[in-house]
């Protein structure tokens, strides 16, 4: 039987960053978040973080002193480090005079602390000087990706709630030989505002009557086709489908995978080109299985998975010819009513392996009520 693997100088001088990714990101267990989040606008867009005041008390606590006296402002993330991190709060680069001591100031202010949490995407971390024990100060980083090789070795303080794709756009800057950043990207004001109400999520305590009565129209580079759901069988796989179309969370993923006769596979959230907002990560986690006798038909739409039956998240796949070896084994939770050619379309792309070698984008997914 064919298996679905689901695959998903000063303080840097003393690092090797690897690169890693991720688009999970993980709680910060037992710290409760301050009442306030801080937001940072760059010419490129604002980033918001959640800070967590008893992770680090003596850092947030002249964190945000030093916001409410203005000595952000102005400054730039001096150091990116490509797909990993973006350091700042170094007051020197507010002069661009001074880019020879970028990196120097702020520093050797007040005793490092220590935590245990880890350095996920979007976690916001204290600069220290390794060894230094009085090297904190104002300057800290966030991280892109994962970089698991900080864990313990620096305090993590916070966490990024909007604005991961201009902290991954700031990494990407040219950097000059010592890898500081040859352009300017200010950070032109810094505030603290009340977190915003929760987000409702989509579909949220809705029925399986109430689920049957929508589609969704799949709109990709090579056409069309519409997906009617069977909420009847596999509630929370139709749930879950719809509520992440409707985030436009499968906007701009790709169709990955190709076997000719078997299946069409895609929408895994890690084949995106533009990167996951954290606030939605808690949502791309394995779901429980929901199988039934549903049979694995031409246009059937399932879920993929691992080797353990409750290990899909959000990679699905279309049947393209009859295969029983996979009934009882995965999810069906819908199948393709309208545009069956352009899933023949998608079958036919020329393939390295089973990769497709020019992307198959799906570029929109309309969820609508049907008529």
């Amino acid at each position: 039987m064919r298996r679905f693997l689901f695959s998903n100088a000063y303080f840097l001088i003393f690092l090797i960053l690897f690169p890693a990714s991720s688009f999970q990101v993980y709680a910060k267990d037992g710290f409760k978040p301050a009442d306030k989040q801080v937001v940072f606008e760059t010419s490129l867009g604002i980033i918001a973080l959640e800070i967590y005041p008893d992770a680090a008390p003596a850092f947030v606590e002249n964190f945000i002193n030093s916001i409410r006296k203005g000595l952000y402002t102005g400054t730039i993330f001096h150091r990116p480090v490509a797909m990993a991190l973006i350091q700042g709060g170094d007051p020197l680069t507010f002069n661009p005079e001074m880019r020879s001591e970028f990196g120097k100031g702020g520093l050797m202010q007040l005793s490092v602390e220590e935590n245990d949490l880890p350095h996920k995407r979007g976690s916001a971390a204290i600069v220290s000087i390794p060894g230094e024990p009085e090297s904190a100060g104002s300057q800290f980083f966030i991280c892109v990706t994962d970089q698991p090789q900080l864990d313990g070795k620096f305090a993590v303080f916070g966490q990024v709630v909007e604005g991961i794709a201009v902290v991954e756009e700031l990494s990407m800057m040219p950097v000059d030989p010592n890898g500081m950043v040859i352009d300017r990207a200010e950070i032109t004001k810094v505030y603290e505002r009340d977190p915003p109400p929760p987000e409702r999520l989509p579909f949220e305590g809705a029925s399986p009557a109430e689920m049957a009565g929508y589609e969704a129209l799949i709109s990709t580079n090579l056409g069309d086709f519409v997906i009617h759901f069977f909420p009847e069988d596999a509630p929370e796989h139709v749930r879950r489908f719809l509520r992440f179309s409707q985030l436009g969370l499968f906007d701009g993923t790709l169709f990955h995978r190709v076997v000719p006769g078997f299946v069409v596979q895609g929408g895994a959230i890690f084949t995106r080109k533009e990167p996951l907002e954290t606030k939605y990560a808690d949502l791309i986690v394995p779901i429980k299985g929901e199988f039934s006798n549903r049979k694995h038909v031409r246009g059937i739409v399932s879920l993929a998975r691992g080797e353990d039956p409750d290990s899909g998240v959000d990679s699905f796949f279309i049947v393209l010819d009859t295969q029983k070896s996979l009934d009882g084994e995965y999810t069906v939770f819908g199948e393709v009513v309208q545009g069956i050619d352009t899933v023949d379309g998608i079958s036919q792309a020329p393939v390295l392996g089973e990769k497709p070698i020019s992307d198959i984008l799906i570029e929109k997914i309309i969820v609508r009520k049907i008529e």
